[in-house]
C-alpha cells in the first residue's frame, strides 16, 4: 500500500476492537469465516462505517447499502486472481475493509491517508482509480479479453455497477460488446433505485418491472426475456442484496456459467442507519463531519458562509422567473449542482437525464436549436467526458448554451479524478467559447445573467467547491476588466482568475510594503482574452497570472499567446496547478502545494522581477 503514509498505518481505530474486523487480513479470512458468523460481520462493518465516516466525512449511504453484497462477492470470488471492478468507486469502502485496510479509516480522504475511491497504488485488489461513472463494464470487458488471450483458465471478471451508473452511454456500449462475446464475465447490478437521487428514465422503469413479485426467477433456463437477455446475458435475479446466503448462491451460479451473466441485486442505500434511510434527499450520500447517531452536521461556532452552489441556485431561479425560455439540464445531480430549487418551481423546464453527460450536452444543443437557452449544470470533472459534444454539437453550430461548472479547480478530499483542473484548458480551445470565473459571491449572478443574454455561442461559468468569499469590490473598471487594486507605478500586473483574487490582493499588499508597484486585475471573462487586458499588459514591466486550473493551456497560457500574437513583449509568468494527477487532501494544503498562497505568489513575483525561473510543482510533488 505505497500510497499510505507511515502516520496513517500506525493508527488502530477503536472501532476494530472486539469485532470480527480484527481478524480480517484479507479476502481469504472472509472466505474462511463460518456462515453463521457472517451476519455479525456485516453488523460490525456497518457499525464501523458509521463511526469512521461520520467522524472524518465521506460516502456513507452508498457503502451502508453494499455491506452484504461485498461480503458475498469476496466469499465467492478469489480477489485479486478474480478481478472485481467497482464502478463509481465511492461504493468500495467495504471492499477496502475486507482487503485489509480497516486500520487506515481514521485518515480516510486525508493527505497521505486512505483514498475515498479504489486506488491501484493502495492495494492489488483495486483495479482502477477512476471515480467517473459507467466505466467498469469496459474495464471488465478488456480484462476478460486479456484472460482469454493469455489463456488464464478459470479466472473470473466481475463488474459491480449501480443502477444510476448504468444510465451512462459508455455502459451500454460495453453491454453491447460483452453480451455478444460469450466470454465469462459477471455484471452485478446494484439496484438501489438511486444515484445521488432516485434514478429516472426508461431503464429505471424496466428495473422496477423486473422487481415485481413473480416477474423473474434465478433458476437458469427459466428466466423470461428482458432487456438484458435480449443483449445476450443470462439474467439472474432479482435477489435480496442484504441476504448474504442468497447472494452467495446466485453469485456461485453466475460464476459456474462461464458466460456473460447479469446478477440483479436489490439493495437499500443507507441500509441499517436510520438517518440515512430516512433522508429522502440523498440518503446521506456524501457527508462531512456528522453526528454518528443523528446524522446531522456537527454544530459550528459561527454561521456557515453561503456556498457557491447555493448562490448559483438563487441566481438561476431569479433568471428563470424572468425568462420563460430559460431551461436547465443536469446529469443526475439536481441537488449537488443547485438545480433543485428551479426544478421544484418549474419542473417542466428542468431536465435530469441521468448519468449521461454526453447526452446532456447534445440534448441542450437541441433545446437551443428549438429556441430555448439551456443552462447545463455539471461538476467540472464530469464535463470533460462530453468535450466532443461541446465542440461539435454546440460550438460548431454557435448555439447559445451556458455551462455552469461546479467544483472547478482543487476539490480536496475526493482526489485526482474529481479535481476540476482541466476544464479551462480544454474549453479554451473551443472556437467561440467564453469562459468566466467569479472572484466573489457578488460576481456570480451578473456573470450568469451576461451568459444567458449571449446568443451567438456557448459560455462557461466555473467556480470552486465550498463557501464563497466576501465581496472584493473593484476600485474601477477598464472596459470589461475590473481593477481590484492599483499602483501609480506600472511595474507588476497580477491578473487573478476566479476565487484566488483574495490571495492575489494579499500578495500585492506584501509587495507594496517592499516598494514594488503592483496592480491586481480581474478579467471577469477570461477567455477570449480581451483587448483591454492586452492594453493593460503592454503598459507594465511584468505580468503574473494566477489560476485554480492546470497552468498548461489555461488562462495564463492563452494570455501569453495573445501577447505574442499582438507583438507585445511584456514577460508573463503563469501560476496555477501542475500538469499532474493531484492526490486527495485538504483544499488549502493542496493549493499551497501548488504554490498558490499569498506568500508563495509574493515570492514568485520577486523571482520573476529578478529574472529567476519560477519554482513549479512537478508530478511527484517536488519543485523545479
Amino acid at each position: 500500500m505505497t500510497e499510505l503514509t507511515e502516520a496513517s498505518t500506525n493508527q488502530q481505530p477503536s472501532a476494530l476492537e472486539g469485532t470480527h474486523l480484527t481478524t480480517l487480513g484479507g479476502p481469504h479470512d472472509v472466505r474462511a469465516l463460518p456462515a453463521e458468523q457472517l451476519a455479525a460481520l456485516a453488523q460490525d462493518i456497518r457499525t464501523f462505517l458509521i463511526e469512521k465516516v461520520c467522524a472524518v466525512g465521506g460516502h456513507l449511504g452508498p457503502n451502508l447499502g453494499m455491506v452484504e453484497l461485498t461480503i458475498a462477492l469476496h466469499r465467492v470470488f478469489d480477489s485479486p486472481r478474480d478481478a472485481i471492478v467497482f464502478d463509481t468507486g465511492h461504493q468500495a469502502y467495504v471492499h477496502k475493509i475486507l482487503t485489509g485496510r480497516a486500520a487506515h479509516f481514521d485518515r480516510l480522504r486525508q493527505a497521505g491517508g486512505l483514498s475515498g475511491y479504489p486506488s491501484r497504488s493502495e492495494s492489488e485488489h483495486d483495479w482502477s482509480a477512476n471515480s467517473h461513472a459507467s466505466a467498469s463494464l469496459s474495464y471488465a470487458d478488456g480484462l476478460a479479453k486479456a484472460n482469454e488471450l493469455r489463456q488464464r483458465q478459470g479466472r473470473s471478471v466481475v463488474a459491480v455497477i449501480g443502477d444510476g451508473a448504468m444510465t451512462g452511454g459508455m455502459a451500454w456500449e460495453a453491454l453491447n460488446n460483452i453480451g455478444a462475446s460469450h466470454r465469462p464475465m459477471v455484471v452485478v447490478l446494484n439496484d438501489n433505485g438511486r444515484s445521488y437521487a432516485p434514478t429516472t428514465g426508461a431503464l429505471a422503469n424496466h428495473l422496477h418491472t423486473l422487481k415485481r413479485p413473480g416477474a423473474h426467477t434465478s433458476v437458469v433456463g427459466q428466466d423470461r426475456a428482458n432487456l438484458f437477455t435480449q443483449l445476450g446475458f443470462t439474467y439472474l435475479g432479482p435477489v435480496n442484496g442484504h441476504d448474504i446466503r442468497a447472494l452467495q448462491d446466485v453469485l456461485d451460479q453466475a460464476r459456474a456459467l462461464r458466460r456473460p451473466v447479469l446478477v440483479h441485486a436489490m439493495t437499500v442505500k443507507g441500509w441499517g442507519f436510520g438517518p440515512a434511510e430516512g433522508d429522502e434527499a440523498d440518503c446521506l450520500h456524501a457527508v462531512g463531519t456528522v453526528d454518528a447517531v443523528t446524522g446531522k452536521p456537527a454544530p459550528t461556532s459561527s454561521p456557515p458562509s453561503a456556498s457557491w452552489t447555493s448562490i448559483f441556485s438563487q441566481a438561476l431561479l431569479e433568471l428563470a422567473d424572468e425568462r420563460e425560455d430559460l431551461v436547465a439540464v443536469t446529469a443526475s445531480m439536481l441537488r449537488p449542482t443547485g438545480l433543485y430549487s428551479m426544478a421544484a418551481k418549474y419542473p417542466e423546464r428542468v431536465f435530469d437525464v441521468g448519468i449521461a453527460e454526453q447526452h446532456a450536452v447534445t440534448s441542450a444543443a437541441g433545446l437551443a436549436m428549438g429556441g430555448f437557452h439551456p443552462v447545463v449544470a455539471l461538476y467540472s470533472t464530469f464535463l470533460t467526458r462530453a468535450m466532443d459534444q461541446v465542440l461539435m454539437d454546440v460550438a460548431l453550430h454557435r448555439l447559445p448554451v451556458t455551462f455552469v461548472l461546479d467544483r472547478a479547480g482543487i476539490t480536496g478530499p475526493d482526489g485526482a479524478s474529481h479535481h476540476g483542473m482541466w476544464d479551462a484548458s480544454l474549453l479554451s480551445m473551443v472556437p467561440g467559447m467564453r469562459i468566466a470565473a467569479p472572484r466573489d459571491s457578488q460576481q456570480l449572478a451578473p456573470l450568469l445573467r451576461e451568459a444567458a443574454a449571449h446568443s451567438h455561442g456557448p459560455s462557461v461559468i466555473r467556480f470552486p467547491k465550498g463557501a464563497a468569499g466576501p465581496a472584493l469590490p473593484a476600485v474601477r473598471s477598464a472596459g470589461r476588466v475590473d481593477i481590484l487594486s492599483e499602483s501609480g507605478i506600472r511595474d507588476v500586473l497580477v491578473i487573478s482568475y476566479g476565487s484566488l483574487a483574495s490571495v492575489c490582493l494579499q500578495a500585492a499588499a506584501r509587495l507594496t510594503e517592499q516598494g514594488i508597484g503592483v496592480s491586481v486585475a480581474d478579467p471577469r471573462w477570461a477567455i477570449p482574452v480581451t483587448s483591454e487586458l492586452l492594453e493593460m499588459a503592454s503598459r507594465h514591466r511584468l505580468v503574473v497570472t494566477v489560476e485554480d486550473n492546470c497552468r498548461t493551456g489555461g488562462f495564463g497560457s492563452n494570455l501569453a499567446q495573445a501577447l505574442r500574437d499582438n507583438a507585445i513583449s511584456t514577460p508573463t509568468s503563469t501560476l496555477g496547478l501542475p500538469p499532474a494527477f493531484i492526490r486527495h487532501g485538504n483544499r488549502s494544503q493542496l493549493l499551497a502545494d501548488a504554490g498558490l498562497t499569498a506568500a508563495q505568489i509574493t515570492l514568485a513575483v520577486l523571482r520573476a522581477r529578478a529574472g529567476k525561473p519560477l519554482e513549479h510543482t512537478t508530478t511527484d510533488g517536488s519543485t523545479k
